[in-house]
């Protein structure tokens, strides 16, 4: 049922309500929210505004009669609204930081990529000095990684639609990283599951970017061509010469699958190395994501949907179930229609509920630089429904800006 309009001498606490304000001009948190008590129907009437909207599917209770209900005493209303004023100003004080937290984690970000970057041009000229980059790239994010128990995976966006190998080493640096110290590995051997993945495609540097960016599915010979960057990896790693076996041994088997039906050897269980294992469960959680072929390419919602769903013979099973529990039921990218009605962009997990994520929310009548970003558990919100978003309109789509090319790195929590 569409939202109705009212006078607001007939608002009574159940009611969600839509106020017709812009959002620095009430004290409220939100434009569309349930009364929840009779300061706050004074509050509204004291606001100077003649009507609200009423939403009565999502209402507890009906409007009231057309009436002139007595209003409370001045003092009352003011005391409640000044708190009111109080909270929001604390919460968009709050908001403040956290952007500042993001803003720092994104120029990390930048800045890892940049790095990986210089490690792929120096990998035939100066091997040694690439591996060494690597190394230094590699302590540095797991130091971060490791620095408190609960580390904040963000959402971050491509600038770049050229560079997906870069985007994609990272991510799965990030992702097997995540998954690694989930499972209780030492520092040293994550840091060596962060330098496999850093390195696991760098044989495609040998494959015609005709046919890594083919936008159509791949003919037989060009499949089979693709395939041969396991080995072409394992060559130019071997000539290297400065990087550790384990490495090496990762880039051969990122593809294979615990029933035997991967490649380039169609080793079974136990068979793929361990660091192999976890890799290739990030490799196909990302690929599944930023797949080439625009109709397969899924949201990260569908895409750990898919593997819990249909994989489940073709990875380690903890690897699996800890990708999940970390990335959270509805992953950092997913766009979701939240209980209120209201439309926001996952930006961030709760890791203590993976339910309530933090949700960036798209308001009109918010500036989009100054959107709220609400934890959901906080505000008792929770996720109606996923939304893909190419559905989205135009105006909510530029507004919470969905990321094209989609990827994760952790938030430097020494830096609260």
């Amino acid at each position: 049922m569409a939202s109705i309009k009212i006078s607001v001498d007939r608002i009574q606490p159940g009611l969600h309500v839509r106020l017709p304000l812009k959002w620095n001009d009430h004290p409220f948190l939100f434009n569309v929210f349930k009364i929840k008590s009779d300061e706050q129907v004074h509050i509204i009437k004291q606001l100077g505004v003649k009507f609200v909207y009423v939403n009565p599917d999502l209402s507890d209770v009906l409007p009231l009669p057309a009436q002139h209900a007595p209003l409370k005493p001045k003092t009352q209303i003011q005391a409640s609204s000044d708190q009111l004023w109080e909270e929001k100003q604390k919460r968009i004080e709050e908001l403040s930081a956290y952007r500042r937290r993001v803003s720092r984690c994104e120029k990390e970000f930048d800045r890892s990529l940049a790095r990986i970057r210089n490690v792929m041009a120096k990998l035939r000229s100066r091997p040694e000095q690439a591996t060494k980059e690597a190394r230094l790239l590699v302590d540095d994010i797991v130091d971060t990684l490791l620095s408190e128990d609960e580390v904040t995976l963000h959402l971050m966006g491509s600038k770049s639609e050229f560079e997906d190998i870069y985007f994609h080493s990272l991510n799965v640096s990030v992702l097997s990283m995540m998954i690694a110290k989930a499972r209780g590995f030492e520092p040293e051997e994550i840091k060596l599951v962060a330098l496999s993945a850093l390195f696991h495609d760098i044989g495609k540097v040998k494959i015609p970017p005709a046919i890594l960016r083919k936008t159509t599915p791949l003919t037989e010979p060009e499949t089979n061509y693709l395939k041969l960057h396991t080995q072409y990896g394992s060559n130019i790693a071997g000539m290297m010469d400065t990087l550790p076996q384990e490495v090496i041994t990762v880039i051969e088997q990122h593809h294979e699958l615990l029933d035997g039906s991967g490649y380039p050897l169609g080793l079974k269980g136990e068979e793929i190395d361990t660091f192999s294992q976890i890799i290739s469960v990030a490799n196909a959680f990302d690929n599944l994501c930023h797949h080439q072929i625009p109709s397969e390419k899924k949201i990260p919602y569908t895409a750990l949907s898919y593997l819990y769903k249909h994989t489940k013979t073709l990875y380690n099973q903890e690897n699996l179930d800890v990708l999940i529990k970390y990335m959270g039921i509805y992953p950092p990218g997913t766009v979701v229609k939240l209980s209120n009605e209201m439309v926001g962009l996952v930006v961030s997990i709760n890791s203590g509920n993976l339910l309530c994520p933090n949700v960036l929310i798209y308001d009109p009548t918010v500036p989009k630089l100054q959107a709220p970003i609400i934890p959901l558990e906080e505000k008792e919100l929770k996720v109606k429904s996923v939304i893909h978003p190419e559905r989205l309109p135009k105006e909510v789509r530029e507004y919470l800006n969905p990321r094209a090319c989609i990827s994760y790195y952790f938030e430097d929590n020494t830096s609260r």
